[in-house]
């Protein structure tokens, strides 16, 4: 397993980064590709994940083989393929549009602190997923989910929230995903042994 750095995210081989940052302890897995995007501390990606356009909240837990931020072909037009856009891949005369290109990166989706992606999702342009949320193995997300709510299927549906509204609203209220490195280190016992009722019964919220 690598030690992750504050300072510097830890990049495995094979990955295509473009004009991305990364906060502290961040990990990028092997053969991903990450464009236009930002991560949060601590958030990572497995391997061979697909993001653009993204804000990748602190925390954030993306499986391998996932999908965030797909770019969408101009369907509305007589073509949709990318000659359209790349045009100098097919013409020495020909420049690429860069008006279509800025609408693509425009289209941001956002992933909350501690959200968990599963294997093989996929999370269209523009959709938020709220703090605490778990998208489940193979869904196709076309809409915002809540907090702390499990999503699943194609295209993806509420199943269950992961605590009552209470207990939801104490630990946005808490948001442990802002404390500093220090404070979470000390805390670490509790969150491995506590359930969240009883997490918030110590620490507030």
């Amino acid at each position: 397993m690598p030690k992750l750095s504050a300072t510097e995210a830890f990049v495995h081989p094979g990955c295509q980064m473009v004009n991305s940052t990364f906060g502290a302890y961040c990990e990028v897995g092997e053969g991903s590709r990450v464009l236009n995007s930002d991560f949060g501390d601590y958030a990572y990606c497995d391997r061979m994940a697909d993001i653009a356009n993204t804000s990748v909240g602190k925390f954030s837990n993306i499986a391998a083989m996932t999908r965030i931020g797909p770019t969408d072909h101009p369907f509305t037009h007589a073509a949709q393929h990318h000659f359209l856009y790349r045009s100098s891949y097919y013409w020495e005369d020909a420049v690429d549009d860069p008006a279509f290109f800025a609408v693509r990166a425009a289209r941001r989706s956002t992933l909350g602190p501690d959200c968990w992606i599963g294997h093989g999702a996929i999370i269209k342009p523009e959709v938020t997923i709220g703090a605490g949320a778990i998208v489940a193995s193979g869904a196709v997300v076309t809409r915002d989910v809540a907090p702390f709510m499990i999503v699943a299927g194609c295209p993806a549906v509420p199943l269950r929230a992961r605590f009552t509204p209470q207990v939801a609203d104490r630990l946005l209220t808490l948001g442990w995903w802002d404390w500093d490195h220090a404070t979470l280190r000390q805390a670490l016992p509790d969150f491995r042994s506590l359930p969240a009722e009883a997490f918030l019964e110590k620490y507030g919220g």
